[in-house]
């Protein structure tokens, strides 16, 4: 049976990966990230093994030992973990860091793609098991987006490209032609919450790719907590890149925006 590699971040993204190779036949072997994972992605892997993510010496040595040629990364993990105690790197994670000129999210993907590469072991495309995951353009809801909102869909647009080239976010929060947030490190929740008690009820939020976005690194995603979040703070749109963003659990997220009046998106930018 072929065999595939997930190193699994939090939510529900690499549970729904996995299921879906499983059923394309594959034998899915998970890393799960301690204290970061959902504890639920056992029940759809074939083998699971629980490792601190700052082992980049045992993740790369599970994978080998276990024949794994291929892997996706899948799943949220927070930036702020680099500034907290529960990483406890080891020699390989250490010399990866210190290598770092920056210790930006292309940065350290890059640098860990390489670390694998150099050990036979390829990041394949996050929604290569998955296509349906990928966001399809047009208006996605009963709710549509009004004159005004759009002009700011497209001011938006313009700012998160922009903080994307410099790979700092992929979100802004904007109202009324101003910007209300950029995401950074904190995630596009938090980013949507800030920003949204800043402009109240009707902002718009914006997600798209980095200019050159690579599909098989932190893909820009948004699912169920990216709307509840929006609901928190009465934002009512949201535009999403089309062809290059992930949407977990499309039918809940969907029939979610439906109820609370939400406007969702795909969108290209021309």
């Amino acid at each position: 049976m072929k065999r595939i590699g997930i190193i699994a971040g939090s939510g529900a993204l690499p549970i729904q990966i996995a299921r879906d190779a499983n059923h394309q036949g594959y034998e899915v072997f998970v890393i799960a990230l301690e204290d970061i994972a959902d504890k639920s992605i056992e029940d759809v892997s074939n083998k699971t093994f629980w490792i601190n993510i700052g082992r980049i010496g045992k993740i790369i040595g599970t994978l080998k030992d276990n024949n794994i040629d291929k892997v996706i990364i899948a799943g949220k993990v927070q930036k702020t973990l680099l500034y907290k105690s529960r990483i406890t790197p080891d020699l390989r994670a250490i010399k990866i860091l210190f290598s770092l000129k920056e210790r930006t999210d292309d940065a350290i993907l890059n640098a860990f793609s390489n670390e694998l590469k150099s050990e036979g072991i390829d990041i394949i495309e996050t929604a290569a098991f998955s296509p349906n995951l990928i966001t399809p353009e047009g208006i996605l809801t009963k709710s549509h987006p009004l004159k005004e909102e759009l002009k700011d869909i497209e001011f938006g647009w313009r700012i998160a490209k922009e903080i994307g080239r410099l790979d700092i976010g992929q979100t802004v929060v904007v109202k009324g032609g101003a910007v209300m947030a950029v995401e950074a490190i904190e995630g596009t929740d938090e980013a949507i919450i800030r920003g949204g008690k800043l402009g109240g009820e009707g902002t718009v939020v914006v997600k798209v790719s980095k200019p050159h976005q690579d599909m098989r690194l932190d893909v820009p995603t948004v699912g169920l907590n990216t709307i509840e979040s929006m609901i928190e703070v009465r934002a009512r749109v949201l535009a999403i890149e089309a062809g290059k963003t992930i949407i977990v659990d499309r039918e809940r997220f969907i029939q979610t925006a439906n109820a609370a009046g939400i406007s969702v998106l795909g969108y290209r930018g021309d």
